[in-house]
C-alpha cells in the first residue's frame, strides 16, 4: 500500500496531481515538455504504475502526455539489448509494466494529447481513450531498429481493431489518424486539444462519485480478458524481440 505523499515526487518523468475526489492525473514528460522515452523511463514506469495501483486513495486515473505528443521519441540511452543481463532487465520490465498498468484497479482514462508512435499499448490498456485531432498511432521504432514488435503491441492492436487490421498496422507501420482509430474502436472521443483534460476530468469526476468497490471491481471485471492476453503472450513476444535484437546489432541498436 502506498500514499501519494510518499511517491508524488519520486518519478522524474511523471507529474502527479490528485483532486479532492481522488482523481489522479499522471502527465508523462521530459523536463516539463514532450516525453523522450529511454531505458531509464522504461525502468521508472514499472515503479510508477505500481505506486499508482497500490494507493487506495486513487479513485480514477487520467494518463496523459506533455507538449506536442503523448509518446513519439525514443533514445537508446539506458538500454542494453546485447548482454544476457541487459536484455533480462528489459524483458522483466517489459512484462511488469503492462501488468502493473492492469493492476491499477480503478478506471483508467488515456487522454492522448498528440501522436503515439511508441508504446501505444499503454493507451490500449485504458478503459476510456480520448484523443485530439492531432493524435496519430503508429508502431514506429521496432522495425526502424530491425526488431520484433513484441512488447505488447502485437497482442493489443489485433485485439482492439481486429486481427487482420492489427497485423497490417504493425507490419506496414501504418499511421492511424484519430478519426480512423475512432471508427475502428481504438478511440472513444476526439476532443479539441484545449478541451482534452477538461473532458477527461469531467468523465473521471463522474466515475469518482460511484461507490469505490463498484468502480474498482468494474475495472477488474472488464480487463480480465486483457490480463489473460498479456499474461499468455507478453513473455514470448519479448523473448522473440530479444532474439531479433541480437541479430541486428550492426544496425546501431543501443
Amino acid at each position: 500500500m502506498s500514499r501519494l505523499e510518499s511517491y508524488r515526487d519520486s518519478f522524474r518523468n511523471a507529474r502527479l496531481a490528485r483532486s479532492k475526489s481522488g482523481v489522479l492525473e499522471v502527465a508523462l514528460h521530459t523536463d516539463g515538455g514532450t516525453l523522450v522515452f529511454d531505458g531509464h523511463t522504461h525502468e521508472q514506469f514499472v515503479d510508477l504504475f505500481h505506486a499508482v495501483g497500490s494507493d487506495p486513495d486513487n479513485r480514477v486515473v487520467i494518463l496523459t502526455g506533455s507538449g506536442e505528443a503523448f509518446m513519439e521519441t525514443i533514445s537508446p540511452e539506458g538500454f542494453d539489448f546485447f548482454s544476457p543481463q541487459g536484455y533480462d532487465k528489459i524483458y522483466r520490465e517489459g512484462k511488469k509494466v503492462l501488468m502493473n498498468i492492469l493492476d491499477v484497479e480503478v478506471p483508467l482514462i488515456a487522454a492522448l494529447n498528440g501522436p503515439v508512435r511508441l508504446h501505444s499499448e499503454y493507451a490500449l490498456l485504458a478503459d476510456i481513450v480520448l484523443a485530439t485531432p492531432t493524435t496519430v498511432f503508429q508502431d514506429k521504432p521496432h522495425f526502424e531498429f530491425g526488431i520484433v514488435p513484441g512488447d505488447g503491441v502485437h497482442l493489443l492492436w489485433p485485439e482492439v481493431i481486429g486481427s487482420v487490421r492489427g497485423r497490417y498496422f504493425i507490419l506496414t507501420r501504418q499511421e492511424l489518424d484519430a478519426e480512423t482509430a475512432k471508427e475502428w474502436g481504438a478511440v472513444n472521443e476526439i476532443v479539441p486539444a484545449d478541451k482534452l483534460l477538461d473532458r477527461a476530468r469531467e468523465i473521471a469526476e463522474g466515475l469518482a462519485k460511484l461507490p469505490p468497490l463498484t468502480t474498482r471491481y468494474t475495472r477488474i471485471a472488464i480487463t480480465q480478458k486483457l490480463r489473460r492476453l498479456i499474461d499468455e503472450g507478453i513473455g514470448y513476444g519479448l523473448a522473440l524481440e530479444g532474439i531479433s535484437a541480437a541479430a541486428v546489432r550492426p544496425a546501431g541498436l543501443p
